[in-house]
């Protein structure tokens, strides 16, 4: 009996060993395998997530452009309304350049609308050539009301310059914006409160017309790109690369 059963547990062993031996030969190639495999990804590389927005505006900044905690240190009441207004005059004029002078007459829904309601105004909208001639005419008149001068009458209209041409519209509109700078840039902490008195903007403050002065710019620049897009001109300040203004013409 002891022979056979130390016989049937010698058996019993040797199979135990086997099977555990093919376990292992089995499994080893999948743990090798397994660990082969990169790593699982990070949240934010796997496909079923969203990966995050890139703020690539830091990188395509220009490199010059101060912080705002520089710009804090030397900014002034004048510095911060002349940055907004170099916008608006690029804008504008650039708009103005862009125009060709055989659309300069060109004004939208022409003939389409009857003077049914006075009160709104007149029933056709200006033309191009207006809007450029109301934005110039208002630039000198708000210099002319910063300075307590008489500014020029009629600029909702036509007003007094007789600019009719491109060329003529162009030079126009950029020594109003000059104008505009010098009055605008004489504002400061002591006087920005001063009084104003007008007929565009009046009564009013230094401050209070400052603003104002942004405003009508960014009002008229509006309603000039629609003019820009209906003839097919994409409006230069939109365009990839803005080209500069002209200061001869």
């Amino acid at each position: 009996m002891l022979p056979k059963f130390l016989l049937a547990a010698y058996l019993s062993l040797r199979a135990l060993a086997v099977a555990v031996l093919a376990v292992c030969s089995f499994a080893s190639p999948s743990a090798r395998a397994q660990s082969s495999q990169p790593p699982f990804p990070a949240q934010s590389q796997r496909p079923d997530q969203t990966k995050p927005l890139e703020d690539k505006t830091v990188t395509a900044a220009p490199q010059q452009q101060p912080t705002a905690a520089e710009m804090s240190k030397k900014e002034t009441v004048a510095s911060a309304f002349l940055h907004g207004l170099q916008y608006q005059e690029y804008e504008v004029r650039s708009a103005a350049e862009a125009m060709p002078e055989e659309k300069y007459g060109y004004r939208p829904a022409e003939g389409k609308f009857k003077n049914e309601k006075p009160q709104f105004g007149p029933a056709e909208v200006r033309t191009f050539a207006q809007q450029v001639k109301h934005v110039a005419c208002s630039n000198f008149g708000f210099a002319a009301e910063f300075d307590g001068q008489k500014p020029p009458e009629g600029c909702d209209k036509e007003g007094p310059s007789p600019a009719k041409t491109k060329k003529e519209l162009l030079i126009y509109l950029r020594d109003s914006f000059a104008a505009i700078r010098r009055s605008l840039g004489a504002t400061d902490a002591k006087n920005m409160f001063d009084p104003i008195e007008g007929p565009y903007a009046g009564p009013n403050t230094r401050l209070g017309l400052a603003t104002v002065v942004i405003w009508h710019a960014a009002d008229h620049y509006g309603q000039m790109l629609l003019y820009l897009r209906e003839n097919g001109i994409v409006p230069p300040a939109s365009r990839p690369n803005p080209p500069e203004l002209h200061e001869q013409y």
